[in-house]
């Protein structure tokens, strides 16, 4: 059990930096009435992928950047990056692009001045261990630690989202696959 307590005591003291005004900043940008589109690239992008799901099941309409269904991107959209270094290239391409286009970026990254920092409407900054080395040390592999708290972040995000919305947990269960 002395990984787990110290995988564990890494997730808390990450969650415990995590700013609440800047998850704050960042429901305030995703709103119902806006279609959400999801970026990243490796696990991040998994993250981001699960966020998404949770968005469909509080009733969002919500796409993965690079799925063969998903449309272009529009100015009332809003577009989620995730990115531990904030500097992974597909990422920062992509949302560079959409911030041209008059989209509004929310950015989660482990460094506030990173080149995806700098993008986001919203910047929210989970100051994980990623491959790079930046961020709260870690033992275990590359941005696993990142990775984890994203998904926590992220999940937080999520109920906000949810609370604010009126949407209950019977209300998202129904919109939960029967196919599992």
């Amino acid at each position: 059990m002395e990984l787990i307590d110290q995988v564990l005591g890494e997730i808390n003291e990450v969650m415990g930096m995590v700013q609440e005004d800047q998850l704050k900043d960042a429901e305030n940008i995703i709103q119902k009435d806006r279609r959400i589109f999801v970026l990243g690239a490796g696990r991040s992008g998994l993250m981001a992928k699960g966020f998404a799901m949770r968005l469909m099941h509080i009733g969002y309409t919500v796409y993965v950047v690079g799925e063969t269904i998903t449309p272009s991107i529009q100015l009332e959209d809003v577009l989620v990056s995730v990115s531990g270094s904030g500097k992974t290239g597909s990422v920062l391409e992509l949302t560079q692009k959409a911030k041209d286009d008059g989209v509004k970026i929310v950015a989660l990254t482990s460094n506030a001045d990173s080149p995806l920092g700098q993008l986001g409407d919203a910047t929210v900054v989970v100051p994980g261990a990623t491959k790079t080395g930046d961020g709260v040390k870690s033992i275990q592999l590359l941005s696993s630690l990142f990775d984890q708290s994203v998904h926590v972040t992220l999940d937080v995000l999520t109920l906000m989202l949810s609370r604010r919305d009126h949407v209950s947990n019977d209300s998202a269960k129904s919109t939960h696959s029967n196919m599992e």
